[in-house]
């Protein structure tokens, strides 16, 4: 089972140590899973949300992931900026940043950039996992390429059976092996109705379209999995979903589900 995709915290003051992974357990032998190394240059607006104060240097602190919607907008998951991840209110966390240009987490390249303010839905449900994202608006602007547009309601993008992409340096096996660098994992957007009938609501969410998409493969083994929350899933050129929720990782009958873009757009405009 897996519930949101971040590293849980038992104690902030254990997380500068070793994280723990989620209390859920992937099953997937093949299971981003499924995925492969990607280029940074060539998805730029794919970012890491980072703070070695809390989960220490061994992956530059990232815990989650983000997109770059503005020069100085990032769109990431509500639940990545919990307090039972943190450990306390994100405006409290000295140290967080995103870091944009780098693949390799242990390389110098890109930028770290301090997050000057954090806008976290008021109407998330963690019951739910509805409405699950935030807003952060970073200290210094990042260049024009680095922007990826947002796909409103009605976009061709949306439809069951387009093609799309999931980008993280979450969990590549299943297993807890956190990746290094930049990976990537081809899904397909499913209809609502074969989320609805995956997840009716039990104790790992419900699904609700209004709020969110979901993507994967019938058959499973291409997902995003535990350190992926708040990435991009990327179709037709646009953002169309942040990682989210789901049962598992890339497992048969359980897609992951993300927050629906349109969503956001209509939430904040």
């Amino acid at each position: 089972m897996r519930r949101p995709f971040v590293r849980v915290l038992a104690l902030a003051a254990a997380a500068a140590a070793i994280p723990l992974v989620s209390s859920a357990t992937p099953a997937a032998a093949d299971v981003v899973i499924g995925g492969y190394p990607a280029e940074i240059s060539k998805s730029p607006w794919t970012v890491a949300l980072s703070s070695r104060d809390l989960f220490g240097g061994t992956r530059a602190g990232q815990f989650c992931g983000g997109v770059v919607v503005g020069r100085s907008t990032v769109l990431t998951a509500a639940h990545c900026l919990s307090e039972a991840v943190l450990g306390a209110p994100p405006e409290r966390i000295r140290d967080l940043k995103v870091i944009a240009g780098r693949g390799d987490l242990l390389s110098t390249a890109g930028q770290e950039i301090p997050v000057r303010s954090v806008w976290v839905n008021p109407d998330y449900d963690s019951y739910t996992n509805a409405g699950d994202f935030a807003v952060l608006t970073l200290a210094s602007s990042l260049p024009e390429s680095s922007v990826i547009p947002m796909a409103a309601a009605g976009d061709p993008a949306y439809q069951p059976g387009t093609e799309a992409v999931v980008y993280g340096w979450g969990d590549i096996t299943g297993a807890g092996d956190y990746a290094r660098s930049l990976h990537a994992a081809r899904v397909t957007v499913m209809a609502d109705a074969v989320c609805e009938e995956a997840y009716p609501g039990n104790t790992d969410g419900t699904y609700k379209s209004a709020s969110m998409v979901c993507a994967g493969e019938r058959a499973g083994g291409r997902d995003a999995c535990q350190g992926d929350s708040g990435g991009p899933l990327v179709a037709q050129g646009k953002v169309i979903g942040l990682v989210s929720w789901g049962t598992g990782c890339g497992l048969a009958g359980s897609p992951g589900v993300y927050t629906r873009v349109s969503y956001i757009v209509r939430t904040v405009s």
